[in-house]
């Protein structure tokens, strides 16, 4: 109840900064809970200290906008897309680091809130416009805006905010939703501020989580942007799991 109250009295800034600082020590602390112990050995004359590995800056442009697009974009040639089973209905624990991970890959990052994300391009649908109101179905939850009718089929729209950010959201959030970012070949889409010039991560340019028992859509940190990295695949499993459990009616 006490959390409650100082969330309603924080200011939107004060609330999103405190969110980022909880997801950096959520990604943080579980790479620190599952690393062994080191046993420090007294150097000899002979011992030879290595050098540190300094961490090269990913050197990105300016963010500018990006159209829109109605196409999923596609991998460049060289890249294999490897295509792993989606998670059951009882598990319970994603996998701690994604196939699309293994690699190099393309990330756009996206801002919900004046909160960063980022998404890899490869599981990325495609990035819809809001051009229309998107009506709420009554009796559904409050991270659920509606459906966005499309070409091929109708779009399930989750405000983003409420879904990772609940209780922490500032006030009017959603009267700046521009677009709507469709999770890999899902039903689902995610209602975002704006999005951002996609640029290219090496794998160690991210602080991968090893536990994901909290937060399991959460699959990392990008270091040099201090963002959330989405695990894709787990998000739109919570979600269908979401839209079970909630008996909802969305057809």
């Amino acid at each position: 109840m006490a959390d409650k109250k100082m969330t309603q009295l924080a200011t939107p800034d004060a609330a999103i900064a405190s969110y980022l600082d909880e997801l950096l020590h959520t990604a943080t602390s579980s790479v620190k809970e599952q690393e062994p112990e080191k046993v420090q050995l007294a150097p000899t004359p002979k011992t030879e200290t290595k050098a540190r590995v300094r961490e090269k800056p990913v050197q990105i442009a300016k963010p500018e906008p990006v159209p829109v697009i109605e196409e999923a974009p596609q991998a460049p040639p060289e890249a294999t897309v490897v295509t792993t089973p989606e998670p059951s209905a009882d598990s319970t624990e994603p996998p701690t680091r994604p196939d699309w991970s293994q690699g190099p890959f393309e990330c756009l990052i996206f801002t919900v809130a004046g909160l960063q994300l980022a998404v890899p391009l490869v599981l990325l649908g495609a990035i819809h416009r809001i051009e229309e109101e998107i009506r709420p179905i009554p009796g559904s939850p409050r991270w659920y805006m509606g459906i966005r009718p499309d070409r091929d089929h109708n779009l399930r729209v989750v405000d983003t905010a409420e879904w990772i950010m609940a209780g922490r959201v500032p006030a009017g959030a959603r009267d700046n939703y521009r677009f709507v970012i469709r999770l890999d070949d899902s039903d689902w889409g995610l209602a975002c501020d704006d999005v951002a010039q996609s640029f290219t991560l090496k794998p160690d340019e991210v602080r991968w989580r090893t536990a994901r028992s909290k937060r399991p859509w959460l699959a990392g940190t990008v270091i040099d942007h201090m963002c959330a990295l989405i695990d894709v695949r787990t998000m739109a499993h919570l979600l269908v799991r979401a839209e079970r459990e909630h008996h909802l009616d969305l057809s």
